[in-house]
């Protein structure tokens, strides 16, 4: 079988939603409760309870997913995208902040992202960067300024580690190569993106600073981003995909 019928195959099994029912933008996250929120807002169904990954559709043209945790259900689920051909695809996820610059609450646009996780490897060379589309993040940006909310630019890092802020050379090297941020995520949805010919970004929400003890993130202090902040960060989501939709600005400009 050719790829683009193995995923327009998988992709309802995988997320309970065929390809051809899913809108021209997609949310991606890794929380159930960003899709039950979405769904509670547009009073629409959640597909795919039960199963690996759940996502929900508006009217707008705008659906949503949450694909799980780790760098190998994000390409799984921007292989599956392949099959819908979105125009664009950002992806809300949670970051450790890493500089004295980035404190919880703070919203991460990421300029590029370190393939520390390995699973990029099976897509490209090392040499070829982990980078987002600069025309939807032009996009985010601007609506973040224009609602003057507080966000940084730069680098993350992504791995396939989930516990290691034990680690003291670990974090050494953190420090040394300078990164803002760190997730398991970022750089295989932009490498497989772009692997795929798919327009993505990221807006990641700071949820811990996990250089130092006090900053390591707890059941508590997640339930108390959640509380704080999770609102904000998809709706932020939700108006960005809509109102890029409805401007109709060209995202892609070239053919890969």
């Amino acid at each position: 079988m050719q790829k683009s019928e193995i995923v327009k195959d998988w992709i309802k099994r995988y997320t309970g939603t065929s390809a051809d029912e899913y809108g021209d933008w997609i949310l991606l996250t890794n929380f159930q409760n960003y899709v039950e929120k979405f769904a509670e807002k547009y009073g629409v169904v959640v597909n795919g309870k039960g199963g690996p990954m759940t996502s929900a559709t508006n009217d707008s043209g705008v659906s949503i997913i949450n694909f799980g945790i780790g760098s190998a259900n994000a390409a799984t689920v921007m292989d599956l995208l392949s099959s819908v051909k979105p125009k664009g695809v950002l992806f809300l996820g949670k970051c450790g902040g890493l500089k004295h610059s980035t404190e919880i609450g703070h919203f991460i646009l990421p300029s590029a992202a370190i393939r520390g996780e390995g699973t990029g490897d099976d897509y490209f060379p090392k040499e070829v960067p982990a980078m987002p589309s600069f025309k939807i993040h032009k996009h985010i940006s601007e609506l973040l300024v224009h609602q003057n909310l507080e966000y940084r630019t730069g680098v993350v890092y992504t791995t396939n580690r989930r516990v290691w802020e034990h680690d003291d050379e670990f974090k050494k090297y953190l420090k040394k190569i300078r990164v803002l941020g760190i997730d398991m995520e970022t750089a295989t949805l932009f490498l497989v993106g772009f692997a795929n010919g798919i327009e993505r970004g990221a807006l990641l929400l700071v949820s811990d600073v996990p250089m130092t003890p006090e900053g390591v993130k707890t059941e508590e202090s997640d339930k108390a981003v959640t509380k704080k902040w999770v609102d904000l960060h998809l709706e932020i989501g939700m108006e960005a995909m809509e109102s890029i939709g409805k401007e109709g600005e060209q995202i892609k400009h070239f053919t890969y």
